[in-house]
């Protein structure tokens, strides 16, 4: 299955792409018509374009650099093209030069992860509010429905069905609720730590700015982690997000 089954992901990829060029071009390290080539093919991709282009697998070895790559060059040929050249004439804008200016696979794509979950998220949380909206509903209307409670697989004490969804109703919203807390952690990005978390190859400057350009495009409160060398090697976030999920 190739990743573009999964647009939210393709979106944020863009997303912090777009960042990059902006804030490399704040800084003085990109050309502006080289930045505004680069944003504009970004703004196409999370407008719902190319992503036919975004062609490997989901499942690939490499901690996501094949995904980094693949959307380098879709993003690389789609700015030369509207710089009026033809697709791989990379003399005059590169994907890795241009596109990955100051960036490496281990902070573009956890980064993009992260902003994808978040935006996978929403929907799922809109869609527990309108089922728990549900549940409370139908509580007050089975309120008088008596029913035999059960326990151990066999009937055991009277309750009413109106009781049964109510604690369907409190479940949903107790979920989502720590659903909310786990997307806080998930808005702590590791933008601007380059490979390892320590930053090199990347400008002073640079992650403020990238992460302050990629808050804009995202509308999300995004924050830079404190530590980038932990940030970078520590998946505490995902794992609290899978855990909730799977709850």
């Amino acid at each position: 299955m190739p990743i573009s089954a999964y647009p939210h992901l393709i979106d944020a990829l863009a997303a912090v792409k777009e960042a990059a060029a902006l804030a490399n071009e704040e800084l003085g390290l990109l050309e502006p018509a080289k930045a505004a080539a680069i944003v504009e093919a970004c703004r196409e991709i999370r407008e719902g374009k190319l992503h036919e282009q975004f062609v490997v697998d989901v499942v690939q070895g490499g901690a996501g650099t094949s995904t980094n790559m693949n959307a380098n060059e879709v993003v690389a040929n789609r700015a030369l093209e509207l710089l009026g050249h033809a697709k791989g004439e990379y003399k005059f804008l590169h994907p890795n030069e241009d596109v990955n200016l100051g960036q490496s696979t281990n902070d573009v794509y956890p980064t993009a992860v992260k902003i994808a979950t978040v935006f996978a998220v929403r929907g799922l949380l809109e869609a527990m509010s309108v089922l728990q909206d549900a549940f409370a509903a139908k509580a007050v209307e089975f309120r008088d429905v008596l029913k035999m409670g059960r326990t151990q697989l066999q009937d055991a004490v009277p309750m009413t069905l109106g009781q049964e969804f109510s604690a369907y109703a409190v479940m949903l919203d107790e979920d989502r609720s720590r659903l909310a807390e786990a997307v806080q952690l998930i808005h702590e990005i590791n933008l601007g730590a380059t490979a390892i978390g320590t930053g090199l190859n990347a400008p002073a400057g640079y992650a403020e700015a990238a992460r302050r350009h990629l808050a804009s495009i995202t509308g999300l409160p995004l924050v830079t982690a404190a530590n980038l060398v932990e940030a970078t090697q520590d998946c505490g976030a995902f794992v609290q997000m899978s855990g909730v999920l799977k709850r």
